[in-house]
């Protein structure tokens, strides 16, 4: 569905500066795959979206998109794709059912195919009998789901949603998330989409790809990436703070214990798996007659493997 490579765009300011926006980007995405693009504001992912839909040239690189290529057949990759937008799509002082039947026409829609379209989209998105209402007196959550419907007119097999959920409550959020899965599953849609709410990509895309500086810095399933960047975390509290040293060192014994560090009475180490790892660093502890007051387990998060990646969390650029 996606196979780019080398995408770079540059940017002049002031005649005098060139910034890299997107710096060399390698990115395949094969049909029916959910794919989450994760990076904190100014790394490239709109950048890369616009890229990758026409919207915006690369400086440099190549892309084909459903099968045409981005630079040379912008009308005939945006006959086979959806792009949802940050911001809404629809205007205010139009009829929901008039914009959606606009925007099949620009497709070279009849205007009956048009019409049976819409009143189709609505009822898939859950706003069947409001053909009439202007968007200015939808809510958030609803028109985003006409966004959703807007980018759904031409039945495209691949769908960029950027930032589809950004601002909903978690109702609404959780209401979008219902509309993207049940079109995958039912049409088996291709799916590329940038979100901050990093629980969303967890739980949601069955491949993460992450994008810091306009460069790919890590690409894999969630749970793959927590497992080789992140790692489990066990942190102990003592009973005797002045055991701590001896507790640091046989944390550091641990099979691929690492990150050991202290703060205050409490030890804080990764390990690739907390289950296993936290009784047997509990017993050795006590044979070791070193009190432990707490000790707890958590697993890591997607903001975990930004900071093990970059140093810092995806939130620290984040508005």
């Amino acid at each position: 569905m996606i196979h780019a490579r080398g995408l770079t765009k540059t940017y002049t300011i002031k005649r005098k500066t060139t910034v890299e926006a997107v710096r060399g980007v390698d990115l395949d995405v094969e049909a029916g795959q959910l794919v989450a693009f994760l990076g904190p504001n100014g790394a490239g992912k709109s950048t890369c979206l616009r890229m990758l839909t026409g919207l915006l040239p690369p400086t440099s690189g190549t892309a084909r998109v459903a099968g045409h290529d981005v630079t040379t057949e912008r009308a005939a990759v945006r006959a086979k794709i959806g792009y949802i937008g940050q911001k809404n799509g629809a205007g205010e002082a139009f009829r929901i059912g008039d914009e959606l039947v606009t925007q099949g026409r620009c497709h070279g829609m009849p205007r009956r195919e048009a019409r049976a379209r819409a009143e189709e989209l609505l009822a898939v998105v859950g706003l069947d009998g409001l053909f009439a209402r202007k968007p200015s007196t939808l809510s958030g959550g609803q028109r985003r789901r006409l966004d959703i419907a807007l980018g759904l007119m031409n039945r495209p097999p691949l769908l960029f949603l950027d930032e589809p959920s950004t601002g909903l409550d978690p109702a609404s959020r959780a209401e979008i998330w219902s509309h993207i899965l049940r079109l995958r599953a039912d049409h088996g849609t291709t799916l590329l989409l940038t979100t901050h709410y990093l629980d969303e990509a967890d739980a949601m895309a069955e491949r993460v790809v992450v994008i810091d500086q306009g460069r790919l810095i890590a690409d894999g399933t969630a749970r793959r990436l927590k497992a080789d960047l992140a790692g489990d975390r066990l942190t102990v509290t003592l009973h005797d703070p002045a055991d701590l040293p001896r507790a640091a060192e046989l944390a550091a014994g641990l099979p691929g214990a690492d990150g050991v560090t202290v703060d205050g009475g409490a030890l804080t180490l990764r390990v690739a798996a907390a289950d296993r790892a936290l009784p047997e660093f509990v017993r050795a502890l006590d044979a070791a007659g070193v009190k432990v007051d707490t000790a707890e387990s958590s697993r890591p998060t997607l903001d975990d493997v930004f900071l093990a990646l970059t140093g810092r969390t995806i939130r620290d650029k984040d508005a």
